[in-house]
């Protein structure tokens, strides 16, 4: 027998593939915290806290960096806050 007819035929449609994550809702208490794209989004519940490895992650889905850089649920980058001036001992 033919190694080839004598498996079925797959049917199954192929789905079309996304890139963009489905991101599930993380706060699920009262009052909701502020959402990623708000201005006080670092008001948000901490969930995780790696302060070994410099972050971490808030209830609405943004990572927090030691360095004082974000990183918000959708990819975008929150670049660290630096001092403008730095103050030189004379």
């Amino acid at each position: 027998m033919d190694d080839v007819s004598s498996r079925g035929t797959d049917t199954t449609a192929i789905s079309s593939v996304t890139t963009e994550r489905k991101i599930p809702p993380m706060c699920q208490h009262q009052p909701p915290c502020p959402t990623a794209e708000s201005a006080d989004r670092k008001s948000a519940r901490l969930v995780a806290h790696h302060p070994e490895q410099g972050w971490s992650l808030l209830c609405n889905g943004v990572l927090l960096f030691e360095d004082t850089g974000e990183l918000l649920p959708d990819g975008r980058v929150i670049a660290p806050r630096r001092p403008s001036q730095v103050m030189t001992a004379a």
